[in-house]
């Protein structure tokens, strides 16, 4: 079992629960992710329908065993054009993201699921309900723009 590089101890119960977003404090909004990796996922948006497809092309700073960003504090440097979630942009994000993705369930006045870390209690439950992308991208930088059509998918959900 890997270690969460997510800090969860100390958090107020629940605080999903009870909390609006916009007055999470940084360390509860960090802990909303669940480490699926799915936000790292290349996306094609229809520009007539605004329908997203997901794709199994991976942002290149994704580690596929781990389903983390291998650069998160300093992504924006190598990524300019990563997508930074905060409370402030969430309203105009939220349909991009997952459809299991905390953010969303949390903006959507869903509840979390019973393999989100913080809920189970561990971080490796996210990959063994085969919520995560684990194992299964391809680099972005092994697949041409032009050939992401390709590699469109189901959204794992």
């Amino acid at each position: 079992m890997s270690e969460d590089p997510i800090k969860r101890a100390g958090l107020r119960e629940r605080f999903w629960e009870k909390v609006p977003l916009k007055n999470l404090a940084p360390k509860e909004w960090e802990a909303l992710c669940d480490g699926c990796g799915k936000c790292c996922l290349n996306k094609l948006e229809d520009p007539d329908t605004n329908e997203i497809a997901f794709t199994r092309v991976a942002c290149r700073l994704l580690d596929s065993e781990t389903c983390r960003c291998g650069q998160y504090d300093i992504r924006l440097q190598f990524v300019p054009d990563c997508v930074q979630l905060t409370p402030q942009n969430i309203s105009k994000i939220a349909y991009w993201m997952p459809a299991s993705c905390a953010y969303r369930l949390i903006y959507d006045g869903k509840p979390l699921y019973d393999w989100h870390p913080l809920i189970s209690g561990t971080a490796e439950t996210v990959h063994a309900a085969g919520m995560s992308v684990q194992g299964w991208t391809v680099p972005e930088f092994e697949v041409a723009e032009e050939d992401w059509e390709d590699h469109i998918i189901e959204e794992p959900t």
